[in-house]
């Protein structure tokens, strides 16, 4: 650091002034580090040493040489603490020449950084699982307010448009009467389809996801691909085409609300164009429902659970609806095609019979014996054509719900008191009653003839009203927005002869399906006239419940499902899983010990 004070050399400068004892003086080495000239003495010449003035001698001790006078005035320099030198803004904090607000842009810049991050932090640690919580919890929620599609003045929160209601929907079908008994029933979910270019895939929707896979379960002839759906002109599109992929020839369209929306009880609405043309037959489209225990085409998930709906300890639970070749009517008085054997299931899986400490997902009687748990059926159409009076082809749709156990003959009680049908001319008593897998309480009604792809551009109401149980328990359908038929609870009661109790109503939470396929199961197939590609147009799907009722949700508390699915889920999401039990293709867990059998 430079100096205003007398000219210096170093630190040590001052003591070039002062004499040593000996009279010699301090020298600088040729390294700028100071040396005290040696008096030491030689012998020999002078001229002999190899160090100058070598005959010097020492006066002072080696720490005299760094030694400073006391007196600081006498280093050389002005140590005033007035001195003003041009390094001094680096390291003296007092300076008052420069400043600056007590805010700047770089401050500010610094400050903003800081609460951005601290925010961040606290978005990812406090709101993200407080989000995460609530969405999960959400469906629980639901059955105690009003479905969570409402607020307690009776309004639908705006929350955008991934409510369980679409902002879309007109306000006038906010509510409508009950089929039953005109009371009120308002709508706790719908979905308009308003939105174009909507997909499908998983992860996409919040509600609806596309299926990947093969239906093989029913010999479906098409590969269903999430492609195959999307929304367009205000409509869900789900297309059928010619298309080789995955060494298939037809590429169709599924999707389901499987686990994502369920709901118990109330009436659900479709509106509907159906694909190709009201007279030529192959297509199966559908729209149905299904217990959220069992996935649609996921085979794991539905052996022992498809088409049961049963409370009850007894053969009926049990594989082939018979014990030890009893009763009689099981082994004689069923499907004709597989020597009179009326069932091949495996037995509901699930039952009332579980032993105590076996897996089950729940709940518990009072008597201590689980509630039977299963995956049933009910659909809003499966469309078909027939052939009329005159002997032309016309188009109809099947509207049924699937059962298990099953009567003698897959004969159930429809008589008047159990079954309705309110336009004779239009609908008629399903010639199909059932095989080994299933019985069916169907009945057949003729569509709107115009509402197809290939003739005119509208749509038909489908619909089922349904309320579960035992007791006072129906299903109601519409077609075409006019009603069809009704089934009563007591249509599927005891019977005596199979030796099984009576059959509810599916009590189970229901999920919704949508699919355009085909297959020889279904019927006859005419390659011949079929025009590709084949589109089923849904302008809306609509569910209401009654206002004093609302029970929506895939995990109630009557009937939980959650815990059940996510210790399975491989079984829920492998669609090459084609059993529940060990073996090939299996999921590997044996079904649980049934008390009837005396297996606790």
């Amino acid at each position: 650091m430079s100096s205003r004070g007398s000219p210096r050399t170093g630190p040590y400068s001052a003591l070039n002034n002062s004499p040593s004892r000996s009279g010699s003086l301090l020298s600088t080495s040729s390294h700028g580090v100071l040396r005290r000239e040696s008096s030491q003495t030689f012998e020999g010449s002078i001229t002999d040493s190899p160090y100058p003035r070598a005959n010097s001698q020492i006066s002072h001790s080696i720490s005299e040489k760094y030694s400073l006078s006391p007196d600081i005035r006498a280093w050389g320099s002005d140590l005033s603490p007035d001195l003003v030198e041009s390094d001094d803004v680096l390291h003296n904090p007092n300076q008052r020449d420069r400043s600056s607000g007590s805010w700047n842009s770089r401050g500010l810049t610094n400050v903003g950084c800081l609460l951005i991050l601290a925010l961040s932090i606290l978005a990812l640690f406090v709101g993200y699982p407080a989000l995460t919580y609530a969405r999960a919890k959400a469906p629980e929620a639901v059955g105690l307010n009003l479905g969570g599609a409402f607020n307690a003045s009776g309004q639908i929160p705006q929350i955008g448009n991934y409510g369980l209601v679409d902002l879309d929907t007109p306000k006038d079908a906010w509510s409508r009467k009950s089929l039953r008994d005109g009371s009120d029933m308002v709508l706790v979910f719908s979905d308009e389809f308003n939105t174009d270019g909507r997909t499908f895939y998983p992860g996409d929707d919040p509600y609806w996801e596309a299926h990947d896979i093969n239906y093989w379960a029913t010999n479906n002839l098409e590969w269903y691909d999430p492609a195959a759906l999307t929304t367009k002109n205000g409509a869900l599109h789900i297309t059928l085409e010619e298309k080789k992929t995955h060494n298939l020839s037809y590429q169709g369209g599924m999707m389901s609300s499987w686990n994502k929306f369920c709901f118990t009880g109330g009436y659900i609405e479709a509106n509907v164009r159906l694909p190709g043309i009201n007279n030529v037959a192959g297509l199966w489209p559908a729209v149905w429902t299904l217990g959220n225990l069992g996935r649609a085409g996921f085979g794991a998930s539905l052996e022992g659970m498809w088409p049961y709906s049963y409370d009850a300890c007894d053969v009926g639970t049990v594989a082939n609806q018979s014990r030890n070749g009893l009763p009689i009517y099981s082994i004689t008085e069923g499907d004709a095609k597989y020597g009179g054997s009326l069932s091949y299931l495996p037995g509901q899986k699930l039952s009332r019979c579980t032993c105590p400490g076996e897996e089950h997902p729940g709940p518990v009687h009072p008597d201590g014996t689980y509630v039977g748990r299963s995956a049933p059926e009910i659909d809003v159409i499966e469309p078909q054509v027939g052939r009329g009076a005159n002997g032309l082809l016309k188009g109809e749709v099947s509207q049924s719900a699937q059962y298990a156990p099953f009567d003698k003959s897959y004969e159930w009680k429809h008589t008047a008191q159990n079954m309705k049908i309110y336009n004779a001319s239009a609908s008629k008593l399903n010639g199909f009653v059932g095989n080994i897998v299933q019985q069916a309480a169907s009945v057949v009604t003729d569509t709107n003839q115009r509402c197809y792809q290939l003739l005119e551009d509208c749509y038909s109401i489908y619909a089922f009203e349904y309320k579960p149980g035992f007791d006072g328990a129906y299903v109601t359908w519409l077609s075409d927005n006019k009603l069809a038929w009704t089934l009563e609870a007591a249509g599927f009661g005891a019977n005596a002869l199979t030796e099984i109790s009576a059959r509810p109503v599916p009590q189970e939470p229901m999920y919704i399906i949508v699919n355009l396929g085909m297959s020889p199961n279904f019927g006859d197939i005419d390659f011949e006239h079929l025009t590709f590609p084949a589109v089923m147009e849904i302008d809306y799907i609509r569910v209401y419940q009654p206002s004093d009722s609302i029970n929506i949700g895939c995990d109630p508390e009557d009937f939980p499902t959650k815990a059940y699915i996510e210790k399975h889920i491989d079984a829920y999401m492998n669609p090459n899983l084609t059993d529940w039990r060990p073996g090939k293709g299996g999921y590997g867990q044996p079904f649980p010990k049934n008390s009837f059998l005396g297996e606790c």
